[in-house]
């Protein structure tokens, strides 16, 4: 009976955790969809230049004809943030892009090399992990003036070591299969086995960190034009827009801070619930620790 009551209450556990899963997933589902959304339509219909300078609405707070607010020279605050979503948004996802390519290589050719090519690769990998990301971004971003391809740069620059790690783990567990060994011993060159064997292996791994790695990347431009060092200020990026409204916030008005925050903080973490997801999905021991 105790062993019945104790395999129910587990069972119990087992179905409040992928309740609460698909929660997750479909909130993160739906926050995502209307952030593409948004920044696939909105900019298209009310351009940024349309939006006419009123001083005399300037700092307006959320009211039903400007629902975020005005900011400190009268533009209306939701499109502004929607503008600055869609622009970190593509800076991030290139970002994201740029290191994974640069990481899948790294991680890749050290893998399938071995010996003292894959000590070296790891060793410089070491290297500029020691150094923290912003200020190797913010050493890249001051060698070029404020734009988006050194915001790109600086990010895929400083964001590609934790995917050549992924990348070099699964392919160095991935020779050591049967039928690695049998390519080996039928005549194929390494190059053949990396290309038609380990890279297509490796490829859901390293999908999953260009996702995981869009949110950081977005943080990372957004705290770099904060500083001034990122994006040029016409811009509306949402760390632009956060760096413009510090004057405001230290007068007591809070939304032209707030609503680009959030805008920053709610669609990363989507994405971030979404990645984990998938996560959970491609990798079988945490499927099956789900499914009990």
């Amino acid at each position: 009976m105790a062993d019945t009551a104790v395999e129910t209450e587990w069972r119990s556990c087992g179905t409040r955790r992928r309740s609460a899963r698909t929660v997750r997933v479909a909130a993160s589902v739906t926050i995502v969809a209307a952030t593409v959304l948004a920044v696939l339509l909105v900019p298209p219909l009310v351009q940024l230049d349309q939006q006419a300078v009123d001083l005399a609405a300037k700092l307006q707070p959320p009211s039903w004809a400007h629902p975020f607010g005005t900011d400190d020279v009268g533009r209306d605050l939701l499109l502004r943030c929607v503008h600055g979503l869609r622009v970190s948004l593509l800076v991030g996802v290139t970002a994201a892009l740029t290191a994974t390519v640069i990481g899948t290589a790294v991680g890749a050719t050290a893998g399938a090399l071995g010996g003292w090519a894959d000590r070296g690769i790891m060793r410089l990998i070491d290297t500029f992990s020691s150094v923290p990301h912003l200020l190797l971004g913010i050493f890249v971003v001051a060698m070029f003036r404020p734009g988006v391809w050194p915001v790109v740069v600086s990010v895929g620059l400083t964001h590609w070591l934790s995917t050549a790690r992924i990348v070099r783990a699964e392919v160095l567990s991935l020779r050591s299969r049967p039928y690695i060994d049998a390519a080996l011993s039928g005549g194929a060159s390494r190059l053949r086995i990396a290309v038609r064997h380990l890279l297509p292996a490796v490829l859901p791994q390293a999908a999953l960190a260009a996702v995981l790695m869009v949110p950081h990347a977005m943080w990372h431009e957004s705290a770099l034009s904060f500083l001034g060092l990122g994006l040029p200020s016409h811009l509306a990026s949402l760390g632009n827009l956060i760096q413009n409204a510090r004057g405001s916030l230290l007068a007591g008005q809070w939304w032209p801070t707030l609503f680009p925050g959030l805008f920053l903080i709610v669609p990363t973490l989507a994405v971030a619930g979404l990645a984990g997801a998938w996560r959970e999905r491609i990798n079988p021991r945490r499927r099956s620790e789900l499914m009990l």
